[in-house]
């Protein structure tokens, strides 16, 4: 089953941001446009080359009304100790969640229930909560923070123009799609 289109599951997680400590929950989330990008775990290989990139985007993301969530089976206190001693991490201004329960990793649907490891999974969640977009790699394959803010972009776009669709590797400004029984057969 698909996470596509569903509701964010209620939770509340401790996490670190800007050098506090800070409770997150499922409320915090609605009302804007939220990213949930899951990593395994602090002080690894991968996850701080795409932590690190979306910290680059952080501020165009922001502009767009974006909040960006990252999260691992981490404590808090791990993120905290990741930040202070890597200058890709010391980067971050965006929220670190902690989560040693797996609770907000579960119910994205996104645990490795056998290491107790979130996989390498990013949401792009509406302001109403819905889960707009989904992307899941194995643990080897990086992601791209500049595809997730085209992703975003077009799930924005789509959000505010019903009826259009942004077709294969639409970029702000392209031309989009209005589906119906003329374009049938014509694309």
């Amino acid at each position: 089953m698909s996470v596509i289109n569903t509701e964010i599951k209620p939770f509340t997680a401790q996490a670190f941001k800007n050098g506090e400590f800070i409770t997150v929950s499922d409320t915090d989330v609605k009302g804007k446009w939220a990213v949930f990008f899951f990593y395994p775990a602090d002080f690894t290989f991968v996850c701080p080359t795409e932590l690190g990139d979306v910290a680059d985007h952080y501020e165009e993301l922001q502009k767009l009304g974006v909040e960006v969530y990252s999260v691992s089976t981490d404590t808090h206190f791990t993120h905290k100790a990741w930040h202070d001693s890597s200058e890709t991490i010391g980067k971050i201004k965006y929220t670190m969640i902690g989560d040693p329960t797996g609770v907000v990793t579960r119910n994205f649907e996104n645990m490795r229930e056998d290491m107790g490891l979130a996989d390498r999974g990013t949401f792009i969640i509406d302001p109403e909560g819905i889960i707009q977009a989904v992307e899941i790699t194995a643990e080897g394959i990086g992601r791209n923070a500049a595809d997730l803010l085209r992703k975003v972009k077009a799930a924005q776009y789509v959000a505010a123009h019903p009826g259009e669709v942004c077709p294969a590797k639409w970029e702000e400004g392209d031309a989009t799609l209005a589906p119906s029984l003329d374009l049938v057969g014509k694309i």
